[in-house]
């Protein structure tokens, strides 16, 4: 273990000084210090995509990201995005695309959408594939995803659904 000293985060635009382990992996003090519960954990490794939060923007597996590596940095996580009064475009689109069956890839698609969004506001069908393809989702909704981050970007799906289909 690495040795314990403040680390300053600054999590959903709040700065916060933890006195722990700097080698304590992000998802811990996420969930367990602060309560945020939109990172999943899942594999452990940073494999699955459930764990994903913005670092300065960049989608990031807090699975595998230590304290020290996000220290001064902002971190965003699902929370951060948006209120239940005032939902993030994002999370709007999925909820009216019906983009989810149980639920536990959300939080990474959701994530890496966003950023993909910021850096690419009209990205084609194949873009919005690529991005996502290291969030595993085993329930089968694909195309509902997809589609949910085209009525995010604007783009109508009915137009390029056949597009989105697993291949």
């Amino acid at each position: 273990m690495s040795s314990a000293g403040p680390v300053n985060l600054i999590v959903n635009g709040t700065e916060h000084v933890f006195d722990l382990p700097r080698d304590t992996k992000l998802i811990y003090v996420l969930r367990n210090d602060l309560g945020l519960n939109g990172p999943k954990f899942g594999c452990g490794l940073g494999e699955c995509g459930t764990c994903t939060v913005l670092i300065d923007g960049v989608p990031a597996r807090s699975c595998v990201v230590t304290l020290k590596t996000a220290e001064g940095r902002t971190v965003t996580t699902l929370e951060g995005l948006g209120t239940r009064d005032a939902l993030h475009p994002v999370q709007a689109a999925f909820i009216d695309a019906q983009a989810a069956q149980c639920g536990y890839c959300l939080n990474g698609m959701i994530m890496s959408a966003t950023a993909l969004l910021a850096r690419n506001p009209t990205p084609s069908v194949s873009e919005i594939r690529e991005a996502l393809r290291y969030n595993l989702c085993r329930c089968g909704t694909h195309v509902e995803i997809v589609r949910a981050v085209m009525i995010a970007a604007g783009v109508a799906p009915e137009a390029t659904l056949a597009e989105a289909a697993p291949s």
